[in-house]
């Protein structure tokens, strides 16, 4: 079984996760540029028995997704990386920032959502599923 560990920048805020995820995409929407400061954010989505630690202090922050759900993000209160979140829509899942495994290795995206905002020269696999 795969073990992974993603951790924030400073490593105060660690997750574990076991198995692998039942979900892997990109998101281009702006909420996601502004929340990553970058042209899409990368997550992996777990359901919560997969999760197996979440260790340190966090800070939360809510907002309303596009779907009228709310999404919960934790953030590292010392170095404000956002770790990990809680999407109200799908409450049996957990769904983590790929970046924070640091792992190069990681599996590429299958779904790709919210195309409309893509940046032109972002490349996404030709074989994820493309959602405007």
């Amino acid at each position: 079984m795969t073990i992974r560990h993603a951790a924030c920048h400073c490593g105060q805020l660690r997750l574990t996760s076991e198995g692998e995820p039942v979900r892997i995409s990109v998101c281009h929407c702006s909420d996601c540029q502004r929340r990553t400061g970058s042209p899409f954010g990368f997550s992996a989505h777990y359901p919560r028995a997969q999760i197996t630690a979440i260790e340190g202090r966090h800070t939360a922050f809510t907002r309303k997704a596009d779907s009228d759900n709310t999404v919960t993000f934790h953030f590292c209160p010392d170095c404000g990386s956002n770790v990990y979140w809680e999407p109200s829509g799908h409450p049996e899942r957990i769904t983590v920032a790929v970046g924070n495994y640091g792992d190069p290795d990681f599996p590429a995206p299958r779904h790709s959502v919210y195309e409309t905002r893509k940046h032109h020269w972002v490349q996404v696999p030709e074989q994820a599923d493309h959602r405007d």
